[in-house]
């Protein structure tokens, strides 16, 4: 897995092993390295989950101190 996959791709990837391993035809050594797959996904949608979550959370913040700032007689945004 690269860090270039998308969150969407991820997704579409886990979907695709859960619809394999719904239909019973997967043998053992596949099951194993499906389910390592799966759990190398998991940890990617999480750590962009998280990502993206800190990114809003920095934005909110910024828009935060800047209104502090004008009620405190900061620089006028324009």
């Amino acid at each position: 897995m690269t860090n270039d996959t998308t969150y969407r791709q991820a997704i579409e990837e886990l979907e695709t092993i859960l619809r394999a391993l719904e239909t019973d035809t997967v043998d053992v050594d596949d099951l194993t390295a499906r389910v390592q797959r799966s759990a190398e996904l998991i940890r990617l949608c999480r750590q962009k989950l998280r990502n993206a979550e800190s990114t809003i959370e920095q934005v909110f913040e910024n828009l935060e101190d800047e209104d502090t700032a004008d009620e405190f007689g900061g620089p006028e945004i324009r």
